[in-house]
């Protein structure tokens, strides 16, 4: 298995290395993860963790990366937690695109009571229904959003 750092054209990659627009910039970094607001048709409040370097399975992640994850899934979630109204934070694991593994990332986003009925759907469907309905945010919300959690983290 052959270590890649970073893959131009992997959107994980490009936006932690500044070659896609980020609104709101990086939230917050570790010496292996670095935390995002989601880019797509999620809520505001949607924050991505992911790893830096380009990693395509759980299983490939190091003793380090694997020590980080656990702690800082818990803190992103407490994040989202103090700064929205939600009732619930959804952890999610992503790791395909177009049918193929692609950089592995967890969706911690905001969850409120009345979304099964907003969306049609519940529990995993709910992203399904969501992406079905909603657009990527606006990038004003998502910066302020992005600034609030900075400050939090800080």
């Amino acid at each position: 298995m052959s270590v890649v750092v970073d893959e131009p054209g992997c959107i994980a990659c490009d936006l932690t290395h500044g070659r896609s627009d980020l609104p709101g910039g990086r939230i917050f970094t570790t010496n292996y993860w670095v935390v995002e607001h989601c880019v797509g048709p999620f809520p505001i409040g949607t924050l991505i963790l992911k790893p830096i370097r380009h990693i395509l399975h759980v299983a490939e992640l190091t003793p380090g990366e694997a020590t980080e994850l656990g702690p800082l899934l818990h803190l992103v979630s407490s994040c989202i937690q103090a700064l929205t109204s939600s009732n619930q934070v959804f952890n999610c694991l992503r790791s395909h695109g177009r049918g193929i593994p692609s950089h592995i990332h967890y969706v911690t986003q905001p969850a409120w009571a009345d979304d099964h009925v907003k969306y049609g759907r519940s529990g995993p469907a709910l992203q399904v229904g969501q992406a079905r309905v909603l657009t990527s945010p606006e990038a004003k919300p998502v910066k302020e959003f992005s600034q609030r959690s900075i400050d939090w983290f800080a």
